[in-house]
Parts: C-alpha cells; structure tokens; sequence
C-alpha cells in the first residue's frame, strides 16, 4: 500500500514539474499550436523502455540512456519483475481492436473538451484549478456509468461475437527483432522531441521544457518499477469508484465487497506529490492558467473514464507504459486519442 501511494506521488510531483496543471498544455497540444505535452510524454514513453537498447550504448551516454540503462537491468537482467505488453479490448464489433479505437477516441475527445487527462487532472487539483475538480466530477461519474451500464453491455456484445484479446507487439508485426524495433522506436521519438524543441516556442509559463519534465516522469515510471514490480496507469481508479459506489447502492455485502483500490491509492498519491512539488517549488503555478467550462470539463471527464476503461488504460497505462513495452494495443489506442483530440479541440477553442 505504501509503494502504491509513495509511487503515485512520485508521478504526481514530476507532472507538477512539467507544467500538467495547466489545461491549456493539453488543449494547445490537441490544436497543435505547441508541443510540450507531446514533448513530456514522448520522452517519459522513450526513457520508460524496458530494452536491450541500452546495452548497445557507448559509456558516455547521457542520463537518458543510463536511466534505461537502470530499468532494464531492474526488470529483465536482474529477473526483479517480468513487465508484459497489453493486449487488446475487443468489444466485438468491427475488430480484435474496436474497443481501442473507440475508447481512444472517446478519450481524445474527454481529453479536447477538459484539458484534462485521466492522471493530470489530480495535479490541476493540487493547484487549486478548478478545471480539476469539474474533470474529476465528470471522470468519477463515467465511472459509475461505466460500472453500472457500459461494461456489462461490452461485455455482452464481446461474449455474443466471441471475441477474444490478443496480444501483439510492434515488433511482431513488423518481423523486426525486439532490439531492432526499439532502435527504430527510439530513434523516431528522439527525431520528434529535436525537431519540436529546436521549431516550436517553449510552453508560456512552464518552467521546465517538455523534454526535461518527461525525464522526471520516467523517473517515476523507474521508482513504480522498482517499488512495486509493475508501470504507472491510473484510469482504473475510477472503475474502482464506480464499483465501490455500486456496492454501497446495492446493499454493501460483505462478500458482494470490491476487493480492488490500488490505483485509487495511486491517485490519492498522485494528488499529494504533485501538492508536495508546488509547496516546494511555487514559482511552478505562478503563471495564469486556462480554466474549461465546467460543463465541458465535466462531460470531458465522463468521456475520459469511459473511454480510458473501454480502450485499456489512458495516457499513462498506454501511452508511457504500453508503448514502452511495444504494445501494438497501445500504439492503436494512442493514435486513436490524439486524432479525436485534434478533431474536437479546433470545434471547441
């Protein structure tokens, strides 16, 4: 419990430190106007690798590469923990992938309307921005909805077509060893993260480059991995909500009890660390921030729960976690995110 919640402030502070507590960040990224959340988050997703790419690397590699250096010799040469790519969320409708594709858009889309993503909303709360709390009214909601109703009608709809998850990698796909497909992984993430940094202004009012905050969030990636034998994600929190206040409803049984709060603990300790990092260093919030509608930032939330569960996992569970590990899930889920944002935020902005 207390590598859970220490794990989760780890994350927390580092998002802190990336500026994640200002909505605009994700909005001006869905428009494409500025890229320091496609920054942050492809460097915490390189540097969250566990690879053998950093065994190919000279002595004098930087701190980007000695910090893969660290996870992987953690969770594979020292055998410490065994970290395995996702599989899909079929729901049985058009695809092994359907349920990807359709939660990654729904999440893109919570994501356009909010400024939130299911894991920086609790930094938005930890500087007291309200979009934060009307994100996490919406997210606990989806929650019910999708305890309540939704998953019990996917889970139909999957059962009836007989689908099955499948779980592919990157790599697989392409015929390409783990090793090579990495390189090529690494190597696209660096291209973007040079020619973004070199053409693109740096975030108003963030205190750190992108790049340099998605650093410290591999660094969290790092000290989950070691703590508590498994990646960062926390969309399930708000399953876990949703079945906890379905318990209570129903009667609250003692055998009918849920038996699951981790990732709410991780949560809860995202929310403390990234409090923790402001209280520390409160220069982090002194810029304006951008506050959503409440309704937007409300019915964005309910978009991010549903769609964060439906497809798997959300920015974290899939974008720094599952791509890191070649997830082609994740790829798929991530694509589907960024392409709805994109569609939905010039709608809305």
């Amino acid at each position: 419990m207390a590598t859970t919640y220490l794990s989760g402030a780890a994350f927390g502070a580092a998002m802190m430190a990336a500026s994640f507590h200002n909505p605009a960040v994700v909005i001006a990224q869905m428009k494409w106007e500025n890229w320091h959340m496609a920054q942050a988050f492809l460097a915490a997703t390189a540097s969250s690798a566990q690879t053998l790419v950093s065994s190919l690397v000279a002595r004098g590699a930087n701190v980007w590469w000695w910090e893969q250096r660290a996870m992987y010799a953690v969770a594979e040469r020292l055998d410490y923990v065994k970290l395995k790519p996702r599989s899909s969320s079929p729901m049985g409708l058009f695809s092994r992938y359907d349920g990807n594709i359709v939660g990654g858009a729904l999440l893109g889309a919570g994501m356009a309307l909010s400024g939130s993503c299911p894991g920086t909303l609790y930094a938005q709360l930890a500087a007291g921005v309200h979009t934060g709390f009307h994100a996490l009214n919406g997210a606990m909601l989806g929650g019910l909805l999708w305890t309540g109703l939704v998953s019990g009608l996917v889970r139909q709809r999957k059962d009836k077509a007989n689908a099955s998850p499948v779980t592919a990698t990157a790599n697989g796909q392409l015929g390409l060893s783990r090793v090579a497909t990495l390189l090529l992984f690494e190597t696209a993430c660096l291209s973007v993260l040079a020619a973004t940094t070199i053409y693109t202004p740096k975030f108003p009012g963030a205190k750190v480059l992108g790049a340099a905050g998605g650093l410290l969030i591999g660094l969290s990636q790092l000290f989950s991995i070691v703590s508590r034998r498994c990646m960062i994600g926390v969309s399930t929190a708000y399953e876990e909500i949703g079945n906890y206040f379905w318990w209570v409803v129903k009667g609250a049984e003692p055998n009918a009890q849920p038996t699951s709060y981790n990732s709410i603990l991780f949560a809860a300790g995202v929310t403390s660390g990234a409090w923790g990092m402001l209280q520390a260093v409160p220069s982090l919030a002194s810029a304006p921030v951008f506050e959503a509608p409440p309704l937007l930032a409300m019915a964005g939330g309910a978009l991010m729960a549903v769609g964060s569960r439906m497809g798997g996992g959300c920015t974290s569970g899939h974008g720094i976690s599952g791509m890191s590990l070649l997830s082609l899930s994740s790829m798929i889920t991530i694509a589907c995110t960024f392409a709805a944002g994109a569609a939905v935020a010039p709608l809305v902005y």
